[in-house]
């Protein structure tokens, strides 16, 4: 495939944009918004790339009846900018529901109406991003020792471009997990891809399912496969007694705060690694609590009328998997006794949770000039902004993979909208600098030696 340079290979961007799911969309709308602010005297020159062919986010979890775990008012805005017309309310209004839900009196919303409220706000800033763009490569652009800008390089259906930037945002999102030794196929799914796998089942009549996994995800698969398939068994595998609930108490919920980000990030390691052990139940292999009891309540009832579908297999963990073209076997082993225990079922569902992609992954050259703390992890800054070597002075920014340096908001909703508004500042500053210095040289006041 013949590289393409695009039509001004001069042109060099203020920022690129890797990824555009909520965080990135965000940062777009958060530029849009100074940029009115200045009456575009200082305008950003922005551009983001999405590999995907349109905006979408987690969409084979946008279960019916599933809700968010976290309050409307952490809109992708609303925590940096209450007056922002790219609020949930904003939102709410323009589709002639904000009355109804005002009477719902709820402050979580279905996840359905929170993806509608995503694509609603990446559309109204849709002329920053190109769709169907995948990054493939970073390689630093060096002058006299020192890198000023990095070039991008992207492949679309048209092959590949080469597009040039003095910053970037990384915001690739999370990654599916699963068990060691087990392989994903046509009949062992990860829960991420279940609305999208689950209707080719329809008028199989599938006799039985297992979901493995303990949280949010597992519990809401085990729910929706019991309802949408009522002749199927669901067996349930976790290493728990049971569902654990998640702790949403007022004071809990602070760990959530943009000031507990400040907290954590000064904190000593050993601090950090018990404020992790205290508050992982806010977020991490926890179940709603109406969930649960909708769950037991369920589980109940079938065993007083004696047409037990909903199995528990708890204090357990998965083992072999073997998949065929019409089934797929599981071993199920008791961590009390050892017991092994074989299920034959048409599907296999991995709730097993995610994980950050590299960072750094798509950097190249470029990633061996960002420092690393004593265990290997990558070093960031306050700002969000990745520590590199003095002659690196390009700022490369992180929408998540930041949980050890910034706790348990590094991949959540809860501060994206104040984590963006940091970002930009320090993109301007950075921006502002790198002018003055520009200009010192020029007017002939200064070297430019930092």
């Amino acid at each position: 495939m013949s590289q393409v340079l695009p039509a001004d290979s001069t042109l060099v961007h203020d920022l690129i944009g890797i990824g555009f799911g909520p965080s990135n969309v965000a940062m777009a709308i958060a530029i849009r918004e100074h940029d009115a602010q200045t009456g575009g005297q200082e305008a950003l020159d922005a551009r983001f790339f999405e590999q995907q062919p349109r905006f979408g986010w987690h969409r084979g979890m946008l279960i019916d009846d599933a809700t968010m775990q976290v309050s409307f008012l952490k809109d992708l805005v609303t925590l940096r900018n209450p007056a922002s017309e790219y609020s949930f309310l904003c939102y709410l209004q323009s589709k002639g529901r904000l009355i109804d839900f005002i009477n719902h009196k709820n402050l979580f919303p279905l996840r359905v109406e929170f993806h509608d409220y995503f694509e609603w706000a990446a559309a109204k800033v849709d002329d920053m991003v190109s769709y169907g763009h995948e990054v493939v490569g970073v390689a630093p652009v060096e002058r006299d020792g020192a890198v000023d800008h990095l070039e991008v390089t992207v492949r679309s259906g048209e092959g590949l471009e080469v597009h040039r930037a003095r910053n970037l945002v990384v915001g690739t999102g999370l990654r599916p997990l699963v068990p060691e030794g087990v392989e994903r196929g046509d009949r062992v799914w990860h829960n991420s891809e279940l609305l999208a796998r689950v209707d080719a089942l329809e008028g199989t009549s599938p006799s039985r399912f297992i979901v493995v996994g303990a949280g949010q995800s597992a519990a809401e698969n085990v729910a929706y496969l019991h309802r949408r398939f009522p002749r199927a068994e669901v067996c349930a595998v976790f290493a728990r007694y049971g569902y654990s609930p998640a702790d949403d108490s007022a004071f809990a919920n602070r760990i959530f705060d943009p000031a507990a980000v400040d907290d954590y990030f000064t904190a000593p390691g050993s601090v950090k690694r018990r404020l992790m052990d205290y508050h992982g139940n806010t977020n991490y292999s926890v179940v709603d609590i109406d969930l649960i009891d909708d769950l037991y309540r369920q589980m109940y009832r079938e065993k007083v009328l004696g047409t037990e579908r909903l199995r528990f297999l708890n204090v357990s963990r998965l083992g072999d998997v073997e998949e065929t073209p019409d089934r797929v076997r599981a071993t199920v082993t008791s961590l009390v006794t050892g017991e092994e225990t074989r299920l034959d079922a048409d599907v296999l569902v991995l709730a097993t949770g995610y994980g950050p992609a590299d960072p750094l992954g798509l950097l190249g050259q470029v990633a061996d000039r960002c420092l690393r703390d004593d265990e290997g992890r990558v070093r960031v800054e306050r700002d969000y902004r990745v520590a590199t070597d003095p002659g690196l002075r390009c700022g490369i920014y992180l929408q998540g993979g930041t949980e050890h340096t910034h706790g348990i908001t590094s991949s959540l909703l809860s501060n994206t909208a104040v984590r963006v508004g940091e970002i930009l500042e320090s993109l301007l500053g950075g921006l502002k600098s790198a002018s003055d210095e520009a200009r010192t040289v020029a007017d002939g006041t200064g070297t430019g030696a930092r």
